[in-house]
């Protein structure tokens, strides 16, 4: 029987080759088929079709290597599976159908939102995996069930969404999946839940290798699928995160806010999606119209790369985590200020040297 710490290091490896060695020949196939993503929309920013179906294989790599290494508890000598697993697969079958035939003919978009909808009241309802409290942020504790299950179905939709709307450069949005998925998955390895840090590291497996042909300049994109499930799986880990007994917690994650760490870790995707979401409201248009507003967008205007833009939105989530991990042991709210007004401060120099460029 494999230990705790090997089969977290062998579902990753497992899914980190399962991508890198299907991956070229799934790049074949969709030039075989001409399943691109055909440039000339002027959001789009590359100028020849790239392969757009890579979320198959992320979504093939990540639930063969779970499924296979799931921790399984023992009773009595009898193997036990939690029930978690049933729902997180079928939650991820059914946004994955939705994505790839988004990905191949397109979806309509209130189609797309009744799939969410579907999938996060099986989550919320069935599942059981829901907010539950604010923890102490802004003095609020327990919330009545009704706001539990409105605030849930907020949570998941939004990150759902986030990760699909970062997908705009070479290799951002599977990287940011992987700064976020190592942070959820070292997070729950800490506290001791196998279930979730599995699946954490089973999807940062996936993104390391896809990564690799998604880094700029890309092969293949992961299109709507593969951001749908990102999206999905990592809202299953923030809300866990969040809701995870802090009697069960050692020592070291006692004294950091959960619902802080859920938030630093996912700053640039809930940051630019809120920020866009403001802008366009302001301006009258549907939060939903696509533009060319996001961060990134800016930083290529300003004169970086696509690979200099995608590091540059790396280092800046990873600096909030690391200021989220510095202020464990102050009150919730204002350790949430710090970070989100960290966040806020720095997301402004794009602008800034623009300004000054203009």
């Amino acid at each position: 029987m494999l230990g705790n710490e090997k089969i977290l290091l062998v579902g990753f490896i497992t899914s980190f080759l399962i991508v890198l060695l299907a991956t070229p020949a799934l790049i074949k196939v969709a030039n075989l088929k001409r399943l691109f993503d055909e440039p000339g929309d002027k959001r789009k920013l590359h100028k020849v079709g790239i392969p757009s179906i890579g979320g198959i294989i992320i979504f093939a790599g990540t639930l063969f290597s779970y499924a296979l290494w799931f921790p399984t508890q023992y009773h009595g000598g009898v193997g036990m599976i939690s029930s978690d697993l049933k729902y997180i697969v079928a939650t991820l079958l059914i946004l994955f159908f939705i994505g790839i035939k988004d990905d191949i003919t397109g979806t309509a978009p209130v189609k797309k939102l009744l799939g969410h909808i579907v999938v996060g009241l099986i989550l919320v309802t069935m599942a059981d995996i829901r907010l539950t409290s604010m923890h102490g942020l802004f003095g609020m504790r327990e919330i009545p069930d009704w706001a539990s299950i409105f605030l849930s179905l907020f949570t998941y939709i939004v990150i759902a969404n986030a990760f699909n709307l970062i997908d705009g450069i070479d290799g951002l949005a599977s990287g940011i999946g992987l700064i976020v998925t190592l942070a959820f998955g070292m997070w729950f390895y800490i506290a001791g839940e196998l279930t979730y840090a599995s699946l954490a590291f089973a999807l940062a497996g996936s993104l390391l290798a896809f990564l690799i042909f998604n880094f700029s300049p890309a092969k293949i994109f992961m299109g709507d699928s593969g951001a749908l499930i990102i999206g999905l799986i990592v809202s299953i880990l923030a809300i866990k995160m969040i809701e995870f007994p802090k009697s069960h917690l050692p020592q070291q994650l006692a004294q950091l806010s959960k619902p802080v760490f859920a938030i630093a870790v996912l700053i640039y995707p809930l940051f630019d999606t809120l920020r866009i979401f403001i802008n366009r409201s302001v301006k009258g248009q549907s939060p939903f119209a696509p533009d060319t507003k996001h961060l990134h967008h800016r930083l290529l205007k300003i004169g970086m790369s696509h690979k200099q833009c995608a590091i540059t939105l790396y280092a800046f989530n990873i600096l909030i985590i690391g200021l989220a991990i510095f202020s464990a042991g102050m009150e919730s709210s204002y350790a949430l200020l710090i970070v989100c007004g960290s966040a806020v401060l720095i997301g402004q120099i794009p602008f800034i040297i623009k300004k000054k460029h203009g």
